[in-house]
């Protein structure tokens, strides 16, 4: 088999269901479709299961597989700048207290990614299961598939969306089923950057919008604009004081409403 001839897969796994595309430039089409067992905690091993069942009876070995993590799987933070911080290895181990403050839990057994940033900004990190990784790593191995990249979605989103975001200030909010994360940036750097679970209705979407924007105002700002990506979600929002803009990727014809198969085009 020659290089040119490898396929390249994109695994999404949801908040509710895991589902494999295969990739055809700008376009995916789905080749599996897996519920699994969202109520147990943590949820992940039997995501990773409905994966492994995916790419057993889909995957061509030697094709290639990038993964996109709902955040319902990750965890996202803000690391604050620190001067005393300066090595590579004092910045994981002050990421690592950060995530223990915030999350009231330790850090073993998370991996956790940062963002690169100039000196005197605050990062942003990412963590995501050790536990989960590895199964991604040995269950794509066992399809004789390689493994190029596990990426949370939010950052994946922002990533893929970036040049049309305003440069200095903006709220940007990646509202998927169940669970909406808000990246807020100010004067060029991260301001905040949070996950909130939230109900897949507009009324409860516009409410966390004007709750955002009521919070900035409290700090005497104007509010940021706003920057809406919602996958497989087709109803526009109201917002409150200022416009929402919406920022989507083109589906399918008859695969409008599918979460999912969105999430599956943002992939870089």
């Amino acid at each position: 088999m020659s290089l040119s001839s490898r396929k390249t897969y994109t695994a999404v796994l949801g908040a509710y269901s895991v589902g494999l595309y295969l990739q055809r430039h700008a376009s995916s089409e789905l080749l599996g479709r897996a519920d699994f067992n969202a109520a147990q905690y943590p949820a992940w091993p039997a995501a990773a299961d409905a994966l492994a069942r995916l790419l057993e009876q889909y995957a061509q070995v030697r094709g290639e597989l990038r993964v996109l993590l709902s955040n319902h799987f990750t965890r996202v933070l803000l690391v604050p700048w620190v001067e005393q911080v300066t090595s590579p290895e004092e910045l994981a181990s002050y990421a690592r207290l950060c995530f223990e403050d915030i999350y009231a839990e330790s850090a073993a057994g998370w991996v956790m990614r940062l963002s690169p940033e100039a000196a005197g900004r605050a990062r942003l990190a990412a963590a995501l299961p050790e536990g989960l990784l590895g199964r991604l790593q040995t269950d794509t191995q066992a399809s004789g598939c390689c493994l190029v990249s596990v990426q949370p979605y939010l950052m994946a989103a922002f990533n893929r969306f970036s040049q049309a975001l305003a440069r200095e200030e903006f709220l940007f909010i990646v509202a998927e089923p169940g669970r909406s994360s808000l990246l807020l940036a100010r004067e060029g750097g991260w301001a905040s950057v949070r996950s909130v679970s939230l109900s897949d209705s507009t009324t409860a979407l516009d409410a966390l919008i004007a709750r955002e924007n009521q919070l900035q105002q409290l700090d005497d700002r104007a509010p940021a604009p706003v920057y809406l990506h919602a996958p497989g979600r087709a109803e526009q929002v109201a917002g409150d004081t200022q416009a929402v803009q919406r920022l989507d990727v083109l589906l399918p014809l008859g695969q409008c409403g599918d979460p999912l198969h969105a999430m599956s085009l943002v992939v870089n």
